[in-house]
């Protein structure tokens, strides 16, 4: 993932170290949370194999990057808090095998850099082989979405806050030339959507350019990633004006 401009959440946590003396201790932040969605990449499905059986499971294997930390949390698919283990989308992904997901690579790294000083609430709710009509607005799952986002600070009003969606999506639009043209206005319309209904109307909206598949209408999908993703930068550089 790359920006072109730093997105709030980074420009927050690098204003703080600079604030910081050396034997200041750095004062208490809110929790800062993260939606996770789109589809099978989203939900993972690194180290998912075929078992002897013929049936597609983990291999349980966790990269160094993707293992747990205390401060790492995740909103269980009954709205509950708790640590934040591979595979991130068990419950939510549930008719699926799901595995390895950049969700927690995402959160470390965060942790490692300092982005995140605190707890880093992860909020899984992709599901696989999903197609962007799936997340219109009234639809189950972008509905299920927007619930899980609102529980995600509910508990914690004061002291928790969504700090961005990450969107990883578009396989399913490239298959026919139909889905990939309406995929840049459908993808706007749920940016706009989103940020409405979560009355949050700077969300940065973090979407994954991912151009290794090979797809009638793939190259298409990529160029429109590519554009929205030149959007976000532009409304996230307004935010620092």
């Amino acid at each position: 993932i790359r920006y072109q401009v730093k997105p709030p959440f980074l420009l927050e946590a690098e204003a703080m170290e600079t604030n910081t003396l050396p034997n200041q201790q750095t004062p208490k932040t809110k929790r800062q949370i993260f939606i996770l969605s789109g589809q099978s990449n989203m939900a993972g499905r690194g180290g998912v194999i075929r078992d002897a059986n013929n049936r597609k499971r983990w291999d349980g294997v966790v990269p160094p990057e993707s293992r747990s930390d205390p401060s790492i949390l995740r909103l269980s698919a009954t709205l509950q808090w708790e640590p934040a283990n591979e595979p991130l989308h068990v419950d939510i992904d549930s008719r699926k095998a799901c595995g390895v997901g950049p969700g927690m690579v995402f959160a470390n790294a965060l942790l490692r850099r300092r982005v995140v000083v605190g707890e880093l609430g992860l909020v899984p709710c992709a599901v696989g082989g999903t197609a962007m009509k799936e997340w219109a607005r009234g639809e189950e799952l972008y509905e299920n979405m927007v619930k899980r986002a609102k529980e995600s600070v509910k508990e914690r009003e004061n002291s928790s806050e969504i700090k961005a969606v990450l969107w990883f999506q578009g396989e399913s639009d490239a298959i026919n030339e139909e889905d990939a043209a309406a995929y840049k206005v459908n993808m706007e319309t749920l940016i706009h959507n989103v940020r409405q209904d979560l009355n949050l109307p700077s969300l940065p909206i973090i979407q994954v350019n991912f151009k290794h598949f090979y797809l009638p209408s793939s190259l298409f999908i990529i160029c429109v990633e590519c554009l929205l993703l030149q959007h976000c930068t532009n409304e996230i550089s307004k935010l620092r004006a």
